[in-house]
């Protein structure tokens, strides 16, 4: 007998409610391919519908899916799902070989739901219309442990790779595109290795990318249609000359709130010119040109902090956290300028930012569509300061050391 308990069981068939695709029902689905475990999977089950059935809440009372239906009475909790399945086989090598694999493989079942379902969901379900999101952290944390892994635990899939896989999927699927993935090489190496596993393909198919993060929908365009339709029934069907005139006009797009403010003396692609133009005399003619048109009633210096700098362990893996980010604020290019710094000559390595925006505080739809904000400390700059107003130089001058440690690297955007 191996180290683990397991039950004489008799093979029969397990029914599984739930809709499908579904990542936590592919949890039970994968595990029965890997254990010879057939669960039939009830048809024509819809979310929304099925799950509200009197049958399904005596099953499980608060509605959620998926639900295991066995002989012995039905189970919830796609984790414990996944659990009872695999325990159907008897030394199942889905959880290890030893008591140490056994402990490691639930930490990292515990891990992908604690630490990488939820932070997914919060970034992608308010662009599914669902609840208000950060994944980095615990993406960063498991890049780390899969450095010099193939498969979480041991060296074949177990039921942690299971779970991992099908909590990473929705974020591959819908969110992470392959900007984003590229800063964590070795959790991108490792989703592809798990989901082209034979008995993840027989249930979840083919696995394509994103190729763009879906914008999070306006509550207000989400009531229009209703609202829409209401006033459309009052009024009076109009000619059909003018509908077809009025279709014919193309409706002015909305402006950026920032196209809006008072103009200022201070134009970007000037300073941005000035920087990159300049060869010599960096002092003398860049940052003094940068004073001489600084315009702190239409502009905001910034400077932001990396929170989590002990993560940064890994020198190319920071270096692509920063160019990543860097990525994401394309959107702000037109309003802003920024520099980052990479610091240290060894791990942890501290990365430490200074922006210029326009306007007198962080424009908001930064904030809203650029998630990496968040992972930043920020701090007005005070220009009254002399001692701040000379990092800033600093900053901008790429000088080194800087705060007396050197440069790993410095990146622009302009």
């Amino acid at each position: 007998m191996a180290w683990w308990w397991r039950w004489p069981t008799q093979l029969v068939m397990e029914v599984l409610h739930s809709s499908l695709p579904n990542k936590n029902a592919f949890k039970a689905l994968i595990a029965a391919e890997y254990s010879g475990v057939k669960i039939e999977v009830v048809k024509g089950f819809q979310f929304g519908v099925s799950n509200k059935e009197p049958n399904f809440i005596k099953m499980n009372p608060i509605g959620k899916i998926p639900v295991l239906e066995t002989p012995d009475g039905p189970v919830f909790e796609s984790n414990s799902i996944a659990r009872y399945v695999s325990r159907l086989m008897a030394d199942n090598p889905l959880h290890g070989s030893s008591l140490i694999e056994y402990a490691q493989i639930e930490q990292w079942m515990d891990f992908a739901t604690t630490e990488i379902d939820p932070y997914i969901g919060r970034w992608l379900y308010p662009r599914m219309g669902f609840f208000p999101y950060n994944a980095q952290r615990a993406l960063s944390a498991l890049n780390a442990h899969l450095a010099t892994k193939t498969f979480l635990v041991g060296h074949r899939v177990t039921l942690a790779d299971i779970v991992m896989g099908c909590n990473l999927y929705y974020g591959f699927i819908w969110i992470m595109t392959r900007n984003f993935t590229s800063e964590f090489p070795h959790v991108e190496r490792y989703f592809w290795t798990v989901v082209n596993q034979p008995n993840f393909r027989k249930v979840i198919g083919d696995v394509k990318q994103a190729d763009l993060i879906p914008p999070i929908p306006s509550k207000k365009a989400a009531v229009q249609p209703k609202e829409a339709k209401k006033e459309a029934s009052k009024e009076e069907p109009k000619p059909k000359a003018v509908e077809v005139e009025e279709e014919e006009v193309p409706k002015p797009k909305p402006k950026n709130p920032l196209d809006l403010l008072s103009p200022s003396k201070m134009i970007l692609d000037e300073w941005k010119r000035l920087y990159s133009n300049t060869k010599t005399n960096f002092r003398e003619v860049a940052i003094k040109g940068f004073w001489d048109m600084y315009d702190p009633e239409g502009y905001s210096l910034w400077f932001c902090n990396y929170k989590y700098n002990d993560e940064n362990t890994v020198s190319f893996v920071t270096l692509n956290k920063v160019s990543g980010f860097l990525q994401r604020m394309d959107l702000a290019r037109k309003y802003a300028f920024g520099k980052m710094l990479v610091i240290g000559s060894e791990p942890p390595y501290k990365v430490k930012g200074l922006w210029l925006f326009r306007g007198k505080e962080i424009p908001g739809f930064v904030i809203d569509e650029c998630y990496d904000m968040e992972l930043y400390q920020w701090s007005k700059v005070d220009i009254t300061d002399e001692a701040q107003k000379e990092r800033v130089n600093a900053m901008i001058e790429d000088q080194e050391p800087f705060e007396g440690e050197a440069l790993l690297d410095a990146k622009c955007f302009k």
